[in-house]
């Protein structure tokens, strides 16, 4: 096991990885910016090296300084958490070459699956179902040809990234050449990747991603599945597990999916597969996530296995205990994530001063945040600001415990979307379990 572990992120995330490595008895190392001086995980870790200013760009994203604090304290192991460097092939192969370890797959393994459009290829190799679509789209002309091939409606896809950037939705011809140039503009700005491609788009959709665990010594094992349609722009708000769309026998197929493809890459730690599931219950390869989700506390909560514990276990070369019958789904799980945003003016970011803080309690209820009372909330980084968790034998019970903990919870001296999460899982399209990728449409 790792001696010392450096943890390349900040917020909620790099709270939880500290607390882990706090159980497991590994010393810690914070990296933190100008205007993290005063957060939680700061002053959790054993040790704290300040990177640069408050921009993401110049100090968490800033690969040099980070491998630099990592040499300074001689941690063996830097785990990017998610977002920022966790998905960064280059990355990866700095640790390599620095001799840290990074905690997740291999350079090679991000590069292929970041890849959007080799990943496809690699799925369909595998005999893994993948939405209709084409390979990487180098023209207007072949723009035209392979969007008659699909038909209307469809999505112009970046081959590179994610969080919903360089996708561009064509209900027609005379939309496609302009969703086209736009699409790669904002692709070539974020990802610096302007190539994109095209799929089918399937409307009324479920989004549901299996979590996958893999170890160095070729087992493979998966976590269940997860529920993740109630989306915004193409950002989760609440997950849940398992999903209500899921049966047995459905259930069997996708995890078994799900396996496939992570032998087929020869996956090492924890990912997960994401698949669209339509209301005729086929499913379809979306994309791999090569680190940890932000909402794998709900697969914590049914199955009992602490998946960042496990991650770094793997990353040391330990054997997994357990296969696949052992696995057990126990209850049911939500998750609300908590984003420092006014729904009421278009979700603007609400950065400042937390004046008061009251976090819910109770059997099963679970609130992963950085945020502590008096803490001030910087302006410069990803509006999440907690993840509240609640875990009960059914699905109607667990949504009335979310609904109690929504109301217990106070955030007060900034706008959050607790009392719109409040709502949402009041409405009869997420009681009933209907509700699909497009519910929010127009919100």
């Amino acid at each position: 096991m790792f001696p010392k572990l450096l943890i390349a992120n900040r917020g909620e995330i790099a709270v939880r990885v500290i607390r882990a490595c706090k159980e497991m008895g590994i010393s810690t190392v914070a990296v933190f910016s100008e205007a993290d001086r005063d957060a939680l995980h700061v002053s959790l870790a054993d040790e704290s090296v300040c990177i640069g200013p408050p921009s993401a760009s110049g100090s968490y994203l800033n690969m040099p300084a980070v491998l630099s604090a990592a040499v300074l304290t001689g941690a063996q192991a830097i785990h990017p958490g998610y977002g920022l460097l966790s998905e960064n092939a280059r990355f990866a192969e700095l640790c390599a070459q620095c001799h840290i370890k990074f905690i997740g797959p291999s350079a090679e393994v991000i590069r292929r699956m970041g890849d959007k459009d080799e990943a496809r290829r690699t799925m369909r190799a595998a005999g893994v179902p993948v939405v209709p679509g084409c390979d990487l789209v180098e023209n207007v002309e072949q723009l035209r040809a392979e969007a008659e091939k699909i038909g209307y409606p469809l999505l112009i896809k970046a081959r590179s990234g994610g969080g919903g950037r360089g996708i561009r939705r064509v209900d027609g011809p005379e939309e496609l050449e302009r969703a086209f140039l736009s699409a790669t503009a904002e692709a070539q700005s974020a990802f610096g990747d302007g190539a994109v491609y095209m799929e089918k788009l399937l409307e009324n959709v479920k989004h549901v991603e299996v979590q996958v665990l893999c170890d160095s010594h070729g087992h493979v094992v998966t976590l269940g599945e997860r529920e993740c349609s109630m989306q915004r722009k193409h950002q989760k708000l609440i997950e849940e597990s398992p999903s209500p769309a899921v049966d047995g026998a459905l259930r069997i197929k996708m995890l078994d999916a799900a396996a496939r493809a992570a032998r087929a890459v020869g996956y090492e730690g924890v990912g997960t597969v994401e698949f669209l599931l339509t209301k005729n219950k086929e499913f379809y390869f979306m994309e791999m996530n090569t680190r940890l989700q932000v909402e794998h506390p709900v697969t914590e909560l049914v199955t009992g296995i602490d998946l960042v514990k496990w991650q770094i276990r793997v990353a040391a070369g330990m054997e997994l205990p357990f296969r696949q019958d052992d696995i057990q789904i126990s209850g049911h799980a939500i998750e609300c994530r908590i984003n420092a945003e006014n729904p009421a003016e278009n979700f603007r970011p609400c950065a400042g001063k937390v004046t008061l803080l009251h976090v819910p309690g109770g059997p099963w209820v679970r609130f992963d945040t950085a945020l502590y009372q008096d803490y001030t909330i910087p302006p410069f980084y990803d509006s999440m600001i907690a993840k509240l968790i609640v875990h009960a034998p059914t699905r109607a019970e667990a949504i009335r415990k979310m609904q109690a903990a929504l109301c217990e919870m106070v955030i007060e001296g900034v706008e959050h979307t607790g009392w719109m999460q409040a709502d949402l899982i009041s409405e009869r399209g997420f009681e009933d379990g209907s509700y699909t990728t497009d519910y929010l449409s127009g919100r």
